[in-house]
Formats: structure tokens, C-alpha cells, sequence
């Protein structure tokens, strides 16, 4: 899962996990995130996700972070903008239109960078990466995000040994020990979604669930 990973899988249009339709559980669970509208939302390792086009619909602006140039790319292309590209330490900052992508390394974000972001968006992060990986994954997380930001997360849930990832399996057990020292947890919604999922199936996986999972500030 290092970065010529992802750069190889966009490379060759190996693209499976990219959504060509907004995600369903985006439009109706993040409105009871209260996400504050004077602030970004932060989409982690974001590709060229259309979810980020439905939140800026929704009065927000959007800060992604993406390590593949082409999926950059190719997003504003097929959105139609022209984006301005600058500098922005040692990432590529691309912007439009109320949406900005850093190109480069997630692990390279600094506090600094999210400082304006008032929630997160994880649709695609943490499933993307292996159990080595998540415990660092989570921790960055923690350490460069506003104290008082919200998380809407979606994760998947089936026996790994069916199926190698990426998108890999998270259930909720190790979700809530990366997270709940830190953060409320609270999950949203637990959904079978294998009668839809035939790549799955095919693939011979058994179960799967999809869960929607609400990370917020602890309370005092």
C-alpha cells in the first residue's frame, strides 16, 4: 500500500472504488452532522470523488488531499473547471470554484493545513488502507484535524480472508479503539448491502455490511 500502489492502480484506470453516483448515505447523514458551513470540510485521499461536488452544492467549501496527480486531474477535467495551481509547502494546492485539492502524501498534512476545516468526510480513507497502516492513519488524523471537527465515516464489514482488500474490511470493534479515546462514536446506520454488491459476490464473499459511524467531540 505504498504510493506507487495508488499511483500504479489510477495509472492503468484500475479505479473499481471510485463512485460514479453520489454516495447514498452522504445526502442523508450529513446534514445531522452539523458540520458549520464557515468551515471546510476535509475529504482524506479523496480521488476524483463527485462527493465533493454534492457538498460544495451544499454552501461548503472543500479541501481534499490526493497523492495521484491524474486523479487530480482528471477531476477537475471531467467537472469542467479550470483550476489554479500553486504551491502550498510540498504539496500542489489545485483549486475552484470552492474546492481545493493538496496533491501529495496525506501523512505530510499538518495542522496547519486543516486549520480552516470544520469536519471530515471518510468515505474512502480508512477502508483503503491496511490494519498495519490505520493505527498511524487515525493518529495523523487526530493530531492535524481542529479539536472540535466531526467525522462522518463509512466502513465496511466482511471476513477479510474471503476477499484481499483494498477497500479492506473495518468492524466497528477496531473503530471504536481507534477512535473512541478521542471522540464520541456513534453509529448511524448497519446495512446488509450484499444483495447489491455482485462484484462482491462473485468475488465469494459470504457477508457484508456497510456502517455509517458519526465521530464527534467528546463531551466535557
Amino acid at each position: 500500500m505504498e504510493a506507487d500502489f495508488w499511483h500504479a492502480r489510477w495509472q492503468n484506470n484500475e479505479i473499481g472504488f471510485n463512485q460514479s453516483k453520489i454516495n447514498p448515505y452522504l445526502q442523508p447523514f450529513w446534514p445531522q452532522l452539523n458540520a458549520p458551513h464557515d468551515k471546510a470540510v476535509f475529504v482524506p485521499l479523496c480521488g476524483k470523488s463527485i462527493d465533493m461536488v454534492w457538498l460544495r452544492t451544499q454552501g461548503y467549501s472543500v479541501l481534499g488531499v490526493e497523492i495521484s496527480p491524474i486523479a487530480v486531474s482528471d477531476f477537475f477535467k471531467e467537472q469542467d473547471i479550470i483550476p489554479n495551481v500553486t504551491p502550498q509547502g510540498v504539496f500542489e494546492r489545485w483549486e475552484a470554484e470552492g474546492i481545493a485539492i493538496l496533491v501529495g502524501d496525506f501523512f505530510a498534512l499538518s495542522a496547519q493545513d486543516l486549520a480552516a476545516c470544520g469536519s471530515v468526510y471518510d468515505r474512502a480513507s480508512l477502508v483503503a488502507l491496511p490494519p498495519a497502516m490505520r493505527e498511524h492513519y487515525a493518529q495523523h488524523v487526530k493530531r492535524i484535524t481542529p479539536p472540535d471537527c466531526s467525522t462522518l465515516l463509512i466502513t465496511f464489514e466482511y471476513d477479510q480472508t474471503e476477499r484481499p482488500g483494498p477497500p479492506f474490511a473495518v468492524l466497528e470493534s477496531e473503530v471504536r479503539a481507534l477512535y473512541q479515546n478521542d471522540f464520541q462514536v456513534d453509529l448511524w446506520l448497519d446495512v446488509d448491502i450484499l444483495p447489491q454488491s455482485p462484484g462482491f459476490k462473485n468475488a465469494g464473499i459470504t457477508y457484508l455490511h456497510e456502517k455509517v459511524y458519526c465521530l464527534g467531540p467528546k463531551a466535557l
